[in-house]
């Protein structure tokens, strides 16, 4: 229902900053808009959306159409808060969002859900018109480009206890803004290039806020091979970016558990990535910083057995060279070849017992994780537990946070986008809540 400003004993509607133009604060604004709110949005780069669009360079993939409760696995130790989240914003209510858009959305052979044409442009497009444009009722958003935060945060005396002000560095210098509440929306700490620096690590913990260290979430990792960090100069120059398919991956976790997936990968220049190594990148990561390294085993010839595979190698080799032979009697490429001779010794090569094993379950130690700035996303972030479930900071009335810069982490696939999304609806409807005078405010005295 849209605000009276009489609710608020005002002559002017509330006002709320939203800081972010990514998927959470967009979704927020929308809430806040269509409910009569004067809704700011402040951004540092000239334009809305920009990792959202980058994102989508190879097909927007917004949501992923298995059943719900296998969806919410998919956010581990955080599933009971995102179950919350998903409740306002489900995987179905997502494919309804966007067809009220104007967006048709299609399931593909992996379950993953697409706009029909894979473009992320036109939907964003489309959500930017309505935020502009909104139905009868609602407030049109107004947007701040190449506008800074640069993390300080204060209350107005005199103003009530809902006035916030914010310091934001623009191209003409300086400014203040100041707003009813304050939503945060900053992005993690990936692609620092569209805006996501995470420069809000430190300006949130001076605020006595609990902020756990941003980490690279669905990310690459460099190989360790014997005493040296990343690839032979050979194989780095000649097999740099070629994709291994299809392979099954396996390590054991920390917890002595077996974990197992069939995909595909690709070798970089100093190590691995691609969709089946990010979908283990949690648990190597955590691996990794427990024991200090993580090895894991490559199944070369998923669809083969051992002895099968023993048989194949056994053939008559003749004149033909090990690499020449395996092709012809397995189909392995060149960069199967290539990993056999990286990572074994010359007397496994030789061994044919040992070269099927290998090919079956072919050790890779890793070293690191690839830097934060190339993740596809990161964990960490602001801690739920210092958040009240309507997400505003229970240290701080009238500031609020959604998106990537909460602790929680998802494997690519919609669980991401989806996550987002939903959480700046909570948000939103939070900082209604609270402009109301309602259990956002209550929860949030109660807890200090």
């Amino acid at each position: 229902m849209p605000f009276e400003s009489s609710s608020f004993n005002a002559p002017s509607l509330p006002r709320v900053a939203i800081i972010g133009a990514g998927p959470a604060g967009l979704m927020a604004a929308e809430v806040l808009s269509a409910a009569g709110v004067e809704v700011h949005v402040h951004d540092a780069m000239p334009s809305v959306g920009r990792k959202f669009l980058l994102a989508g360079i190879g097909g927007l993939n917004l949501t992923h159409a298995e059943p719900l409760e296998r969806f919410l696995t998919r956010y581990g130790a955080r599933q009971p808060e995102l179950s919350r989240w998903l409740k306002r914003l489900s995987p179905q209510g997502v494919r309804d969002w966007a067809q009220g858009l104007g967006i048709d959305t299609f399931v593909g052979s992996s379950q993953r859900v697409f706009p029909t044409d894979m473009k992320a442009a036109p939907l964003l497009r489309a959500w930017l018109h309505r935020l502009r444009h909104p139905n009868a009722g609602g407030v049109p958003v107004r947007f701040h480009m190449r506008q800074r935060w640069n993390g300080t945060v204060r209350r107005e005396e005199g103003t009530g206890p809902h006035r916030i002000a914010l310091e934001l560095d623009t191209p003409e210098g300086p400014i203040t803004a100041t707003a009813d509440a304050v939503l945060l929306a900053l992005g993690g700490g990936s692609w620092a290039r569209l805006g996501s620096d995470g420069a809000w690590q430190h300006w949130l913990g001076n605020m006595g806020v609990n902020v756990a260290p941003l980490k690279p979430a669905n990310c690459g990792f460099d190989v360790r091979v014997g005493e040296r960090v990343g690839w032979s100069e050979y194989l780095a120059t000649h097999h740099a970016g070629t994709p291994l398919k299809p392979v099954v991956l396996s390590f054991e976790g920390p917890d002595g558990k077996t974990w197992v997936r069939r995909g595909e990968f690709v070798v970089t220049a100093t190590g691995v990535e691609g969709s089946l190594i990010y979908a283990a990148s949690a648990l190597l990561r955590d691996c990794l910083e427990r024991q200090g390294q993580a090895t894991i085993h490559l199944d070369l010839k998923p669809d083969w057995s051992e002895e099968r595979v023993l048989a194949a190698v056994q053939r008559p080799r003749g004149k033909r060279s090990l690499s020449k032979h395996l092709h012809s009697a397995l189909g392995l490429q060149g960069v199967h070849t290539a990993l056999l001779n990286e990572l074994l010794d010359k007397q496994a090569l030789a061994s044919d017992q040992s070269l099927a094993r290998a090919m079956k379950a072919l050790p890779l130690t890793l070293h690191a994780p690839r830097p934060l700035d190339e993740a596809i996303s990161s964990a960490g972030g602001v801690a739920l537990e210092a958040l009240t479930d309507h997400l505003m900071v229970r240290e701080q009335p009238g500031l609020f946070c959604a998106g990537e810069m909460l602790d929680w982490e998802a494997p690519t696939g919609g669980y991401l986008l989806t996550a987002c999304l939903a959480s700046g609806r909570v948000a939103g409807e939070g900082v209604l809540n609270y402009l109301q005078g309602g259990s956002a405010s209550v929860q949030a005295t109660t807890s200090s």
